[in-house]
């Protein structure tokens, strides 16, 4: 069989760098093509991570990054239609909720090939984010739909999406968290910042970065930290606190982004995470961190109904109270599956790979 895979962005690479390590290992009749869109293209986001992860150099490097969404997608949607003509693969994958996922979905629809989402039926209910149009289409694209969670499966089945299509799986992260744990490292500039306890945060969504008063209030917010803040500071953000001519506390550090590994050697130090990425939502939890989520929803909805995450938005005020009242974290919930999904989800794969059942 031969598998197309599609990526992008760092969340994608981690996820693929857990199902690519179980194929090469363990599945020498499945031939993985690996595609990177270039979606994510600064050095720091994209290449260290094939590097530290092991990934395999991609097969394909398409270069697209840096345009608006409308325009990364159908500059990816133009290459990897001639891509898939060219390669026949038998399944494509797809991972999440970016700009390749939805392209990636489209150009193998279109050429009738079967696609296979992984962290499928994930909602967070708000259209005005890029990545829940990106997660729903896909979705209803997608021939076999890998859900981490039974709430996802839930999501998919009021949609109406059949159930021999939808496969609980797991989460791949957890894999990659276990995996990788033991590999994390101090990134080189931590010694200097001399910080016996710290607080971690990462901001990049664009519904915080390009609105002047939710970056404006959550800065506020940070400026009450009870501890030093650690900003791994995602280009776009820096960009715009520059754009809008905005001062960062004096309790943050800010530092570049930093690599996979390096992120597991904070997000196991810190004391507790702010953040707006969802992946770092779960990875908190991973890593047995509370997790305070600067937006007003998440997709992740058993973490806060488990009360180890606390969605606070942008609010000022609600930052600083949350930080205030963080609370331990027990892994024994076992939210994510058991650290094989990855296994699980190709086994399941090159098991239909030759029914024709299962399609919508």
């Amino acid at each position: 069989m031969k598998l197309m895979t599609i990526i992008g962005a760092r969340p994608q690479f981690i996820k693929a760098a857990a199902v690519s390590r179980v194929l090469a290992r363990d599945f020498s009749n499945v031939q993985e093509i690996l595609v990177h869109t270039g979606q994510h293209y600064d050095i720091n986001m994209s290449d260290v991570f094939f590097e530290e992860l092991g990934i395999p150099r991609p097969d394909h490097y398409l270069g697209i990054g840096g345009g608006s969404h409308g325009q990364n997608t159908g500059r990816m949607l133009e290459k990897l239609d001639g891509l898939m003509a060219q390669e026949h693969p038998d399944w494509v994958l797809v991972y999440g909720d970016t700009d390749s996922t939805l392209a990636g979905s489209l150009a193998a629809a279109k050429l009738h090939i079967p696609v296979a989402h992984v962290e499928a039926g994930l909602r967070s209910f708000n259209r005005r984010m890029p990545e829940e149009i990106n997660r729903v289409l896909t979705d209803h694209i997608a021939d076999l739909l890998f859900v981490p969670t039974q709430a996802a499966q839930h999501n998919l089945r009021r949609e109406g999406v059949k159930d021999k299509n939808i496969r609980v799986v797991g989460d791949v992260m957890y894999d990659a968290a276990l995996h990788y744990r033991d590999r994390a490292r101090q990134p080189m500039w931590f010694a200097a910042l001399q910080l016996d306890a710290f607080i971690l945060c990462t901001i990049h969504r664009a519904e915080n970065t390009d609105d002047q008063d939710r970056i404006r209030s959550i800065l506020a917010g940070l400026a009450s930290a009870p501890l030093p803040v650690v900003l791994p500071l995602h280009p776009r953000t820096r960009r715009q606190i520059d754009h809008f001519g905005l001062v960062l506390p004096d309790t943050v550090h800010v530092v570049d982004p930093v690599g996979y590994l390096e992120m597991v050697w904070l997000e196991s130090r810190c004391e507790f995470v702010l953040t707006d990425s969802g992946g770092v939502q779960k990875e908190a939890y991973f890593h047995g961190k509370s997790c305070i989520t600067l937006r007003d929803e998440t997709e992740w909805v058993e973490l806060v109904e488990a009360g180890v995450n606390v969605l606070v938005g942008a609010d000022t005020q609600r930052i600083a109270a949350a930080m205030v009242a963080v609370k331990p974290v027990s892994l024994q919930l076992g939210l994510y599956g058991h650290g094989d999904s990855a296994r699980r989800l190709i086994s399941c794969l090159v098991g239909v790979s030759a029914d024709d059942e299962f399609k919508q």
